[in-house]
């Protein structure tokens, strides 16, 4: 190569060389191309290649339905849990406005239970104060009426004398 450069640098004139005399290099090539796809062809080498081909699309369609499957089953599961976040969230809303519902009866019977014990331990304090009052006047009307007959006893025992009481006592047991 490196004379055909120098060749070409002396100023004569590159003349490219030929197999046969009629081939130049490049066909020859060509032809030598031609010849080893030729070999591959017989020995079926295009079949192996086919079928690697074929196999290869049929894992990746393969995968592609597995993908559309999982694909499938992922947006049943988000619709499946969309729907239950739903349901919990009426339920939270349902159990939110029964504990309000409770929580108000709860303080409407804390009041009127309360208005009910301010009642009664107003009529108990009233009946105690009641019993209080009777038992007052009980004990002044037994002090009266002791102090009555002390009194009377006093006056008796003054005006009368002995003789006196036994008639008194005689007509009363006459009487009886």
């Amino acid at each position: 190569m490196l004379e055909l450069m120098l060749l070409a640098s002396e100023g004569e004139e590159f003349v490219e060389p030929k197999a046969f005399g009629v081939i130049s290099p490049g066909v020859a090539v060509a032809l030598a191309m031609l010849v080893v796809f030729a070999i591959m062809w017989r020995a079926g080498v295009h079949k192996l290649v086919a079928k690697g081909l074929d196999d290869r699309i049929d894992a990746i369609k393969k995968q592609l339905a597995e993908a559309e499957q999982l694909r499938a089953e992922a947006a049943a599961l988000k619709a499946a849990y969309e729907k239950k976040t739903a349901a919990a969230d009426g339920e939270i809303a349902e159990l939110r406005a029964s504990a309000e519902k409770q929580a108000d009866e709860i303080v409407a019977k804390a009041k009127v239970d309360a208005k009910n014990l301010v009642e009664r331990r107003k009529q108990l304090a009233e009946e105690k104060i009641a019993a209080a009052e009777r038992n007052a006047v009980e004990e002044l009307r037994a002090k009266v009426a002791t102090a009555a007959a002390q009194a009377s006893r006093q006056l008796i025992a003054k005006q009368h004398g002995e003789s006196e009481d036994r008639e008194l006592a005689d007509k009363i047991i006459a009487d009886l």
